[in-house]
């Protein structure tokens, strides 16, 4: 039987028990701001350069970067989020003296077995999305850091962002009342080079971009009691890309649609998660450089009834992954994505591309 189960009505206490054993099993002592020693293995994934956040954060030290792929090594050497690292290869790194965490940012076909080793040597993962194709694997890795009382933070990019947060803090103090759905779109125009790297993924576009929002929905609803995936090659390109797609969830008293394709021009402003409920609609569009329309059948501390529009500061991606990772890691704070989240976004997100769970 699976050691990780998720519903509804345990995602929240799980996520405070997870991180409970987190904070009594970490390296750091709360209120040691001593920096936390971190590496990065790969630079082939899309957000491999976050590392400069780590670089440039109080929190954090970087000691060195593996590259196996000598091409690879060789273009990054000169991109300023890895210049004059050490660069070193993943058996050094994971001996290094000290070493409490690794960013995973390889091609996503290795990922997993980077993160695999990532744990059985101890340490903390940071493991950029999505969590590979073989869920026995993904889920053997939770386990094993769940025995070691280890982090996994997923790299799902709008999980910090501030209109996210916010839309968060609604829901829990009770202003939106029952969420009845959720309607969420993350595309862009997707260059002909970069398609035929992506369409070596059987998943699609959705595997790309749409497990981002797949993420938020599963972080309202829970995981969904089931999914209809439609996906098709709609564009003129001579690949196997499929680049327009929808995954429907149903719950049993809410429906979540979840549309990414590699073909919207200026897809970056449609981007946009939607949750209504009833007592109460957020609107946040866009995702990246989020505003917020929200509605309210009734005053909220605040917020007027009917419709309003929130702005927020400018959004940088990343830093606040960074930040809550050291809070974490330091015994701060509990973390708030724990492992049966992320294992259910990463079930979802391989039915929603119609790929297989075993």
């Amino acid at each position: 039987m699976s050691e990780l189960t998720l519903n509804r009505r345990t995602l929240l206490s799980s996520a405070a028990v997870t991180a409970g054993c987190l904070a009594n099993g970490l390296h750091a002592a709360e209120g040691n701001q001593q920096k936390i020693r971190i590496g990065q293995i790969g630079v082939g994934h899309a957000h491999a350069a976050k590392l400069s956040v780590y670089r440039n954060s109080a929190d954090y030290e970087v000691v060195g970067i593996v590259e196996p792929d000598p091409v690879r090594r060789k273009q990054a050497q000169s991109h300023a989020a890895f210049r004059d690292l050490p660069w070193m290869t993943q058996e050094q790194l994971l001996n290094h003296p000290g070493l409490q965490a690794v960013l995973v940012e390889t091609p996503v076909c290795d990922s997993l077995n980077a993160a695999e080793s990532c744990v059985a040597a101890g340490m903390h993962v940071h493991l950029d999305k999505p969590a590979g194709e073989s869920l026995p694997q993904f889920e053997r890795i939770l386990n094993a850091a769940r025995r070691q009382q280890l982090l996994i933070q997923m790299g799902y990019m709008y999980r910090y962002n501030p209109a996210i947060v916010m839309m968060r803090s609604f829901l829990q103090r009770g202003w939106l009342g029952d969420v009845f759905e959720i309607h969420t779109v993350m595309s862009k125009v997707v260059d002909p080079k970069s398609r035929r790297s992506l369409a070596e993924y059987r998943g699609g576009i959705m595997f790309e971009l749409g497990c981002h929002i797949l993420d938020l929905a599963i972080g309202v609803l829970g995981e969904p009691t089931s999914v209809n995936s439609f996906h098709q090659h709609a564009s003129r390109q001579d690949d196997s890309l499929q680049d327009n797609m929808l995954a429907v969830l149903q719950y049993p008293k809410a429906i979540a649609s979840v549309k990414s394709s590699a073909l919207e021009v200026q897809g970056f402003s449609r981007r946009h998660f939607v949750v209504c409920g009833t007592k109460g609609t957020f609107h946040i569009q866009p995702l990246d450089n989020p505003s917020a329309r929200v509605a309210l059948t009734e005053p909220q501390a605040g917020y007027q009834a009917g419709y309003q529009e929130i702005s927020f500061p400018k959004y940088t991606r990343y830093s606040d992954d960074a930040n809550d990772m050291a809070r974490i890691l330091r015994g701060e704070k509990e973390t708030d994505f724990p492992y049966e989240h992320d294992l259910a976004v990463q079930r979802t997100l391989l039915k929603a591309c119609g790929l297989a769970l075993s």
